[in-house]
């Protein structure tokens, strides 16, 4: 097979991995079959980088995001290590501390990709003190309602809703402890979101869900009862 001039070779764990010239780390990782964790990347939409749970080692000297590193030439990355994945597992964890997560009754449970990921790393419980922020539920909306308790500033509806839906219903305000997803109006419901629009499928956690159709997968039929989080992009190497 005559092989692609244009493929940039690489290394992740040791593995060799092609990708094309433009793409990312996270990008090439996948066509590869092996996953890169990630919560606030989205296909289709501008990678953001804010989650940072897609961390990786450069060079074995730089950390950096993964779904924002353009790949090159003889670059070597560290996916796997015990280092990346503490770092990873530590931020995962202050993403349950930051918030007020309700798993046991959320709708979202077992949806989750938060919740997911917790699991796929082992955590059961964070190590770190629970801040209890005061955060606001708006339920203005006839169809849906934003709960900033669950919110983990991924921005993916923000980018969502402007790149696919052409709407500006969400930004953010404040900075450090302070930010918060904020939207167009007054209230929600003074906004142009709609149940149909793609910004109210793109939450990765339960801060975005619609009023009616509530807990409509019953255990067993959820995305993540069979297999953790990631195991479609590893299942890429077996076929």
């Amino acid at each position: 097979m005559e092989q692609n001039l244009e493929a940039i070779t690489f290394t992740i764990d040791g593995v060799e991995v092609q990708g094309m010239p433009g793409q990312t780390i996270l990008e090439a990782a996948e066509e590869a079959g092996i996953y890169v964790p990630r919560l606030c990347q989205l296909k289709g939409i501008t990678p953001h980088g804010s989650c940072r749970v897609c961390t990786v080692k450069v060079g074995g000297s730089w950390t950096c995001a993964a779904c924002t590193q353009p790949i090159y030439e003889g670059m070597e990355v560290d996916n796997s290590s015990e280092e990346i994945q503490t770092l990873r597992k530590d931020l995962v964890e202050m993403l349950f501390t930051e918030g007020n997560h309700y798993c046991m009754f959320c709708d979202k449970s077992g949806n989750c990709e938060l919740q997911a990921m917790a699991y796929r790393m082992g955590i059961m419980a964070p190590k770190y003190p629970y801040i209890y922020p005061e955060a606001e539920l708006d339920a203005s909306h006839p169809d849906l309602f934003i709960d900033r308790n669950r919110c983990i500033l991924c921005a993916r509806c923000v980018n969502t809703a402007q790149e696919q839906d052409g709407k500006s219903v969400f930004d953010f305000a404040g900075r450090g402890p302070h930010k918060k997803i904020i939207v167009n109006g007054e209230k929600l419901s003074d906004t142009q979101l709609a149940a149909a629009d793609k910004a109210a499928d793109a939450c990765p956690v339960g801060a975005i869900l619609p009023k009616k159709g509530a807990y409509a997968k019953p255990v067993g039929a959820r995305d993540y009862d069979d297999a953790p989080i990631g195991s479609d992009i590893e299942a890429k190497v077996c076929k």
